[in-house]
């Protein structure tokens, strides 16, 4: 079944404890500010139901469902995730709508880590998983992922934080099922998803094994409480922010208060050595979702800054040239590191395919790493107008508008026009939506460093020292006799 946007509205109507600035909301859907992420979000289910979209959106057959929810087997089904998110991202103005983004990537990554595990100790978790998914999908549910913990004093593992609450932990347990407790953050989407899966943020030794839980609830579960952010809160002219005066997402502080998950729902209880496998499960799928959705950011900087460079009568200058060289380099290489991993996937149990570990990983570094100076190419193309313009009421004055009309064409562009393009610039790299996409490109779906050990560790190194030992004449076995004595 594919779930109708109005039905979604309705869904979130459901008593959910939500807080913004302070104040219980006793409608997300209504409320000024969340509302809009709401509606922002809700792109995923129009794309469904538009015929323009049906083919990339929607997997046919007797009960046909969201894309989102088909287990990918193939590169193919890989590129059509890709292409499915990045559609998706370029309709939401760059901001990526992720209420089946993010719970699918979990999703596919619980499959991947209880099927294991069950084979391994004899658990019963994947069932459960496969139990879920097939709801899921069948009612096209929207889903969110709380993972990453308050953590406390870092320096010390779960079990040892004098907040016990620092990690969510399982407090009870009984026949019917456990009973947790703690506090996650930077929740995406929880404020309008159905649904909140939750996994482990770290690997767990034997004495955190109460901290080694997974599970889902629903949204309006009692003891959940959502403490909405206000980043991207206050009113914007759509005309000065054509893109975050309509988009946004909003995240959360996400606090458990012995919140009641039955066993059905209940994915990881206790068996901490599954706790980290688990972590990088999810993420090795969500880091594949986390550059598609960058693929419509990097169109947009490539293409405002060509067409500002034209306003500015700038375009054939040297430096310029180098600038627009530079981006397109960056955003060609994202886009074939994150094709070189679905062509190099892999296919794993129990009947997944798995983009390419290392790739993945080098692609989401890459685009991290080269974002803050794709952004400084932008500014440098677009000038101080890019935070000095006139407002857009000032396009209205019929004073103003003719004098400003008048400043502000150039060849073969008016001055309206350049000031729309100037005024997308500055949404794109000089606003709070900017700031937002440059620390999403660093923490974001794992920090750079996490990207970067994931990618030392899967290089061969043993083939890459057995090569210099062939160039430099060194027989392997002498080499290491010695180091060893």
């Amino acid at each position: 079944m594919l779930q109708e946007e109005t039905t979604y509205y309705e869904s979130l109507n459901d008593g959910r404890r939500v807080f913004y600035r302070g104040e219980l909301v006793p409608n997300v859907v209504t409320h000024p500010v969340l509302g809009k992420a709401i509606h922002h979000a809700a792109v995923d289910f129009r794309m469904a139901h538009d015929p323009k979209y049906h083919d990339l959106a929607v997997v046919d057959g007797l009960n046909p469902y969201s894309r989102y929810y088909h287990k990918p087997q193939s590169t193919a089904d890989l590129k059509q995730r890709r292409d499915l998110i990045a559609e998706g991202t370029r309709l939401g103005g760059t901001v990526v709508p992720l209420i089946h983004e993010i719970g699918t990537d979990a999703l596919f990554g619980l499959m991947e880590a209880t099927y294991a595990l069950d084979r391994s100790q004899g658990t019963h978790y994947y069932p459960r998983v496969q139990q879920f998914w097939e709801n899921a999908r069948d009612n096209d549910w929207a889903l969110a992922v709380a993972q990453t913990d308050v953590k406390g004093d870092r320096s010390r593992r779960p079990a040892e934080q004098p907040n016990p609450d620092a990690y969510v932990h399982i407090v009870r347990r009984s026949d019917e099922g456990i009973w947790v407790r703690g506090t996650k953050v930077h929740t995406s989407v929880a404020i309008n998803a159905q649904w909140l899966i939750v996994l482990p943020t770290r690997e767990m030794r034997a004495g955190d094994a109460d901290y080694a839980v997974a599970f889902v609830v629903p949204i309006n579960t009692p003891g959940l409480t959502l403490i909405a952010s206000p980043y991207l809160g206050q009113p914007l002219n759509p005309r000065e922010h054509p893109l975050s005066a309509h988009h946004k997402m909003v995240e959360t502080v996400t606090y458990f208060d012995d919140v009641f998950v039955p066993w059905d729902f209940v994915f990881l209880a206790g068996e901490s050595a599954a706790a980290g496998t688990l972590a990088k499960a999810f993420v090795e799928f969500h880091r594949f979702t986390a550059v598609s959705y960058k693929l419509p950011l990097l169109d947009a900087l490539l293409g405002t800054a060509s067409l500002l460079a034209r306003y500015n009568g700038v375009h054939r200058a040297r430096h310029i040239q180098a600038a627009l060289s530079d981006l397109v380099i960056y955003a060609m290489t994202v886009r074939a590191l994150l094709d070189n991993a679905a062509d190099r996937g892999e296919a794993i149990e129990p009947g997944l395919f798995r983009p390419h570990i290392p790739l993945v990983n080098l692609a989401k570094y890459h685009f991290a790493q080269g974002l803050h100076q794709a952004f400084h190419h932008v500014q440098d193309i677009a000038g101080g107008l890019l935070v000095t313009p006139p407002a857009a009421e000032d396009w209205d004055h019929p004073e103003l508008s003719p004098l400003l009309e008048t400043a502000f064409s150039g060849q073969n562009v008016t001055g309206a026009d350049r000031m729309r393009a100037i005024y997308l610039a500055s949404d794109l790299v000089a606003s709070d939506l900017a700031a937002y996409h440059l620390v999403l490109a660093v923490h974001a779906e794992g920090s750079i460093e996490a990207e970067r050990m994931t990618i030392v560790r899967g290089f061969n190194w043993t083939l890459a020292e057995d090569e210099a030992r062939r160039l430099a004449g060194i027989d392997r076995h002498t080499i290491d006799e010695g180091v060893s004595s």
